[in-house]
């Protein structure tokens, strides 16, 4: 086992000898890559805070003050305090004051309004009238007359045939 700690980078070891420190016997080998891709990170993050404020400054050198700004900086928007006790206890008082809503006595799931259901029908057709009969005797002599009949059958789509739909608004009730 001293051969393979030996094998290690010096900052791996530290990671393996922090773990062994808090009783973590049994890990994955790759825990300690991911614990230092971590550190690795969390380090050139607060560095380069550290030198945007020292910029800022107009320092020349970033300084022990421009990275405790940005390591205090990032644990203030990285972890946030849970209120206190007594805070929640208040809040728990005051939504708890409000009954629930009584529940419908009946048998089988009780289901919601039928205005409320997307099965419900909300729509209403308006079928187009027919056109009299004797356009059709005009279409058809209009074909005779016609020296270059087309292979095709034609389709006769009536001038003002268009459908309308609508959607009702239902005024909901207010509770």
């Amino acid at each position: 086992m001293a051969d393979k700690d030996e094998d290690l980078p010096r900052d791996a070891r530290i990671v393996k000898s922090l773990l062994k420190s808090m009783g973590v016997e049994d890990y994955e080998p790759r825990v300690i890559h991911q614990f230092l891709e971590l550190w690795y990170r969390y380090v050139v993050d607060s560095l380069t805070d550290a030198q945007v404020y020292s910029e800022h400054a107009g320092k020349a050198a970033i300084d022990c003050d421009d990275v405790k700004l940005a390591i205090q900086s990032k644990v203030n928007f990285s972890f946030s305090q849970p209120p206190p006790r007594e805070v929640l206890l208040e809040l728990a008082r005051n939504r708890n004051k409000i009954p629930l809503p009584s529940t419908i006595a009946g048998p089988g799931v009780p289901l919601p309004p039928d205005q409320d259901t997307l099965i419900s029908p909300n729509y209403q057709l308006v079928i187009p009238k027919k056109q009299p009969a004797h356009t059709v005797e005009e279409t058809e002599d209009e074909e005779a007359a016609d020296p270059n009949p087309s292979q095709e059958p034609k389709l006769e789509m009536p001038q003002n045939a268009s459908q309308r739909v609508s959607f009702p608004l239902a005024k909901r009730p207010k509770n």
